[in-house]
């Protein structure tokens, strides 16, 4: 068949690049062009299916080196070009520009612009895949955050099958090439001008199955099983805060490696201390006649009891410092600090004596005051 060359469009008027483009650039004018006049995206639009094809055409010629010389120095004359007529359907452009559509092998290509990625390409087996990660809580007093602590505690969590080793076939067996997909993971169809990969329903995605199944997991390669750990609990510890045990979470699918464990620490409220970091908070209560005389108080501290001095004329809310009594310093050398703050407490129910002395106290302050203000 003789072609009609005379009335063909110039290819690199029909892609929209020079002469002097590189084979790069030619390749994206082309995909540029390819999902403009896709005609899937163009439903019932012939004129687009004919942009479609003229495009895919020119890309033929332009994209091989040997080709793209010869058109440039012969034109469409059979003599230069080869004689390129264009493609009878879209199952001939598919095949002939696999690494533009995400072909058979490739992956990607003009299926990320429809679907968002990787539509068409080949997909890797499911074999190994890690486990889960687990939290399990413990709950610990102010001592503990004190001094450390080890603790023993007990996990339920998926383990490898001990009978199968984590394949769940039985014994002797293994696993076998899934019938379906031939060991694809995925099965494809056509839609219109689409080839579309989906997992198959039989092997669900792993391209294998279990003829024999494990008897003791059902075929799960793995079983539930209670372990029983020890765990160390750093001194200095902060409600909340998760201590990670790597490698001791949910065993793996297909030999795949266990996930981590994070243990979540809980430290139960002290009556008598409010927690500050690393510093301790103690309200102590002293009577008025020793904050206005002086004396001691005993105040709680702890691992012991501390004898505090209380200067003459010590006011509400006066805050003292127990150096180095607080909690260790997570991760660093050290203790905070206990700070006492001084509430003073006013008497009631009193006697006739102490009533008696505090009004004779009163009247001595009134007095006293009143002699300040006449000597001004």
């Amino acid at each position: 068949m003789v072609m009609d060359t005379q009335h063909k469009k110039d290819y690199y008027e029909v892609l929209g690049v020079s002469k002097n483009t590189s084979e790069g650039d030619i390749k994206k004018a082309y995909r540029k062009l390819a999902l403009k006049y896709h005609p899937d995206r163009n439903p019932g639009n012939k004129k687009a299916e004919e942009s479609f094809k003229e495009a895919a055409e020119a890309y033929a010629v332009l994209s091989d080196p040997e080709k793209r010389a010869q058109y440039d120095q012969y034109g469409h004359s059979l003599g230069g070009a080869g004689g390129f007529s264009g493609f009878e359907n879209a199952s001939d452009i598919f095949s002939a520009f696999g690494d533009i559509f995400g072909g058979f092998e490739g992956g990607g290509g003009i299926f990320e612009e429809f679907f968002g990625g990787g539509g068409g390409g080949r997909r890797q087996r499911t074999r190994a895949r890690r486990g889960a990660d687990l939290e399990y809580r413990v709950t610990i007093d102010l001592k503990d955050v004190a001094t450390g602590r080890e603790m023993t505690i007990k996990v339920p969590r998926h383990e490898k099958c001990p009978e199968c080793s984590g394949t769940g076939a039985a014994s002797g067996t293994g696993a076998a090439t899934c019938p379906q997909c031939s060991g694809r993971g995925q099965v494809r169809t056509t839609q219109g001008f689409f080839m579309i990969d989906r997992t198959c329903s039989k092997c669900g995605g792993s391209g294998e199955i279990i003829e024999k199944p494990c008897k003791n997991c059902q075929g799960q390669g793995r079983v539930q099983e209670t372990r029983t750990l020890n765990v160390k609990i750093p001194p200095g510890v902060e409600d909340g805060m998760h201590l990670k045990v790597s490698h001791e979470g949910e065993a793996g699918v297909n030999g795949g490696p266990n996930g981590d464990l994070y243990v979540l620490v809980r430290v139960k409220e002290d009556p008598r201390f409010v927690r500050q970091g690393a510093d301790l908070i103690y309200d102590a209560q002293v009577e008025c006649a020793v904050a206005a005389l002086g004396g001691e108080v005993e105040v709680p501290t702890l691992d012991r009891k501390a004898r505090l001095k209380i200067p003459e004329g010590t006011q509400h809310g006066k805050i003292f410092r127990l150096a180095g009594k607080g909690l260790p310093i997570l991760g660093r050398y050290g203790n905070g600090d206990q700070l006492v703050r001084v509430n003073i407490l006013i008497p009631t129910n009193l006697s006739k004596t102490e009533r008696q002395i505090l009004e004779n106290f009163l009247r001595e302050r009134e007095a006293k005051n009143s002699r300040k203000k006449g000597f001004f």
